[in-house]
């Protein structure tokens, strides 16, 4: 795969605090991260032998975190989920699955998702809504979405799959955020129709985004043309270890999503008295509108707090979550400072 033309252009994302300190070298440290969906209160890693960064990683290491997602995605089986060094590598690698044509890209949504189409050398069209999808012979949309946090029904998931299937054509569902969301939408049971890849990111609600563990989950046969696409030793020894044991830990992911919905009630609370149009979101951001983003965006990475702004949606910002009381403190000061100012 060779990057040309815009598919080498670097896309704006959030969590750089090296731009955040360039753009606002005043502010106060340490920086508050708001910029991403990233759970703050990560899971707890563990120590690990010198081995597991000295040798290669087991297959049978794999096969262990591959069974532990199977289990926590409820995919039909460990044969339907592929282990990679994040989704973001994913993206190109399932995009390249359909032949190239005009790809549909579902928007507001994630900007990678039109790049990774591109570099699998599909022509993309941004459309607003399922319906709109046209001819297309590949189709990405986030579920919940990025960064409104919509959620496509499941029936209207099959029906595209089904219509997308008549043409030979590839329908992938990038459920990064499904974690944070009711299972039941997860379309990760659904994959017998063999046309459909769905993504789940592990960095995100678990917090460790540093790892770079991500899965594929798709039938059987498209399953293995990307596993052998990734080649061996796609996922680290330590990934492998600390994926396998948190994929497991269902106490710890119950605690987690009470945690997370009451620090997103809690978030609104924040953003409602701000005055604030909260757009849609997760439990692990909210997605808000006002004609005063950029004044407020400034107010905040004055006051050291990063969050992220939308080129194309100027009168966007987008909140994660702080993480801990010393940090809700300090975004509540500047929330309060900004609506006693009375920006318009």
């Amino acid at each position: 795969m060779i990057l040309t033309g815009e598919a080498d252009e670097p896309v704006a994302h959030g969590g750089d605090l090296g731009a955040a300190r360039r753009l606002f070298p005043d502010a106060p440290e340490p920086f508050i991260d708001l910029s991403t969906g990233i759970n703050p209160k990560s899971y707890p890693v563990p120590r690990f032998s010198a081995d597991v960064y000295a040798r290669l990683p087991e297959p049978a290491a794999l096969a262990a975190l591959t069974a532990a997602a199977a289990r926590a995605y409820d995919a039909p089986s460990v044969d339907h989920v592929v282990a990679a060094p994040g989704t973001q590598i994913l993206l190109p690698l399932v995009a390249g699955l359909a032949p190239a044509g005009r790809a549909a890209i579902l928007t507001p949504g994630y900007p990678e998702h039109s790049r990774a189409a591109a570099l699998a050398g599909h022509t993309f069209t941004a459309v607003p809504k399922i319906e709109a999808v046209g001819d297309a012979t590949l189709v990405i949309l986030a579920n919940p979405n990025n960064p409104d946090g919509k959620i496509f029904p499941r029936d209207a998931l099959v029906g595209l799959a089904a219509e997308l299937r008549r043409r030979r054509g590839l329908l992938v569902i990038d459920e990064a955020f499904m974690d944070a969301a009711p299972s039941r939408v997860s379309f990760a049971g659904g994959l017998g129709s063999g046309n459909v890849v769905v993504l789940r990111s592990f960095g995100k609600f678990f917090g460790l985004a540093g790892l770079r563990l991500g899965f594929a989950l798709a039938a059987p046969p498209l399953a293995q043309r990307i596993r052998s696409a990734l080649g061996p030793w796609a996922v680290s020894g330590p990934a492998l270890a600390i994926g396998t044991k948190a994929l497991a830990d269902t106490a710890w992911h119950a605690r987690t999503r009470k945690q997370l919905a009451a620090s997103a009630q809690r978030l609104d609370a924040t953003l409602t008295a701000a005055k604030l149009d909260i757009v849609g979101g997760t439990n692990l951001f909210r997605l808000v509108r006002t004609p005063a983003a950029r004044a407020l965006f400034h107010r905040l990475g004055g006051a050291g707090i990063w969050v992220r702004a939308f080129a194309d949606h100027s009168q966007w910002l987008r909140f994660g979550l702080p993480a801990n009381e010393r940090q809700w403190r300090r975004l509540d000061r500047a929330m309060a400072s900004f609506r006693d100012a009375g920006v318009e």
